[in-house]
Formats: C-alpha cells, structure tokens, sequence
C-alpha cells in the first residue's frame, strides 16, 4: 500500500508539472506575439508601435474564437476581406518579359489576389480601419459587416496609423502590388503544368520545394531548416495550394511564404521574416541566383 501510495503521489506531482510547463509554454508564445508590431492593443509591447486605446488585447485584431469570416483560409479571420481581387494591380501588369509562371484564379473577378493573402491585405492595403473586425472584444460586440469602412471608432497612435486606425507609409501597400514581390503566382517557374508532387521544379532558377500531407492535403514548401523529410518547420518557405488556370492545382507563393505574422525578432527579422535575411537568405532560399 506504501508503495501504491509513494506511486500516487509522484504521479500527482508529475500531473502538476506537466501543466506548470503548459503554462510556461502558452506564457511563453504569448509574450513573443505580444513583443511584435502586430499587437495593436494597449498593453506592454515593443516602442514604435501602432497602437489603439480601447482594448489591451492582441490577437482580436485578426482572429476571433467564434464567428469568425469563412471566406479566406486564414484560421477564424476576424476582418472583412477585400474581395475584389480585380481591384488590385499585380506584378504582372508590368509586363516583365523573364516572367513566365501563372498567377492564380482562385473566382475573384479577373484577379490572382486570393488565398491567405488577402488576410494579410485586410489590414496592409490601407483601405479600412485596423479595428474593422466581426467581433469586438467582450459582450454584444459582434458585427458581421466588420464594423464598418472606419472601424469601430477606437482612438489610434503610431507612426503609421491615422486616427481613423488606416495604416500609412511603407506598410500600406495599398492596391497597386506592382511593385511588390509576385504573390498568387507558381512557384517553380512557368510551363505546361504546375510541379507535381516529388517531381524537380521546371525552372533550374528555382529550388526544388519539399512536399507533405498535412490535414490530408498535399503541402508544399522550401526547406531553410534543413529538418526530417516531409516535416514542414514555420521557419521553412511555405508555399500555398491555388489552382491556376489550365494547370490546375499546384504551390503558390503569397505574402505568408516569406513572412511568419507572429514572429518578430527586432534584431535579425525586424520585418517577420520566416529567416533572417542576412546575406539575402531570404531570397536565396527560393532563388538559385
């Protein structure tokens, strides 16, 4: 019995330890989001930042546990999406003559502008309010219109914020993405068909993406971490599944390829680089150049 009893008591204290490192381990994410230019509450977060006064919380400005905006694959989206894909001007309208991947036509009207990059843009094409979300913090909050083209109203600062809560400077990328890296475009170069799973990319100038199921779909991305085959690490270059016209489905590149939105580290990825971009490591770890 004294022995069943010992066995007991250190399980109980395993049971504890467990959770006290669970608790760490949240405390721990938490306070990497919270040292970020994407929190835009109130509380305590890196100097320079935009900021609203009406809420110290963090992740309400993208994502919601509950009603959240089903059309974007961004997990419980908590913005109203800019829809019209057509409005945006994309690097492909420069006419580039070395350009000869597809851009993706995933139903938005004669635009290639979709996927997880839309997310991205609901805030950074600096046409509505950061505090346009579907649901506000607390009781009675909720607004499937997204609280309108101005927000909710909430008071803003920052050095690239008006008070309205629209993003401004370098951070607005606005509509023209002309001169922005091609996003919703195939990654491998351009031919008669989208690379298929375990094939060589068909463009030498590109290297070759790793592939995966993930969520029983077939994923694709750019190894940087040099980790076990088929294990997707959020440091790697993650590619997205679009489908491009005649090709079919196949990896895209978008805005979250390159850029991790809940990892800063001011000192070596100031701009949520998925790596640090020292010696262009960024841009070599797609392009052989």
């Amino acid at each position: 019995m004294e022995h069943t009893g010992k066995k007991r008591f250190w399980a109980r204290i395993g049971l504890a330890s467990a959770f006290a490192l669970g608790a760490l381990a949240s405390s721990a994410v938490f306070a990497g989001i919270a040292n970020t230019k994407h929190n835009l509450g109130s509380g305590a977060g890196p100097a320079g930042r935009n900021q609203v006064a009406d809420t110290d919380e963090i992740c309400v400005f993208c994502h919601t546990p509950h009603g959240g905006d089903t059309s974007n694959p961004a997990p419980l989206w908590n913005k109203r999406l800019n829809t019209g894909g057509a409005a945006f001007s994309t690097y492909q309208s420069i006419g580039s003559s070395t350009m000869n991947a597809r851009f993706a036509n995933d139903g938005l009207a004669g635009g290639s502008v979709g996927s997880v990059s839309l997310a991205c843009l609901s805030c950074h094409d600096g046409t509505q309010a950061m505090d346009n979300i579907i649901n506000a913090p607390g009781s009675g909050g909720y607004d499937v219109t997204g609280g309108g083209t101005n927000g909710l109203g909430w008071v803003w600062s920052g050095p690239n914020v008006t008070a309205a809560g629209l993003l401004t400077g370098v951070a607005a990328l606005g509509k023209d993405l002309s001169n922005d890296h091609p996003i919703g475009i195939q990654y491998c170069g351009g031919g008669p068909t989208v690379a298929a799973p375990g094939t060589a990319c068909r463009d030498g100038d590109f290297v070759a993406p790793q592939n995966g199921s993930i969520g029983g779909a077939t994923a694709f991305w750019v190894d940087t971490t040099g980790g076990a085959a088929g294990a997707r690490d959020k440091n790697d270059m993650i590619l997205y599944n679009r489908t491009f016209p005649t090709d079919g489905a196949g990896p895209s590149v978008e805005c979250a390829t390159c850029h991790d939105p809940h990892a800063e580290d001011t000192a070596t990825r100031k701009t949520f680089l998925r790596i640090a971009n020292s010696g262009s490591a960024v841009c070599l770890a797609c392009h052989v150049k």
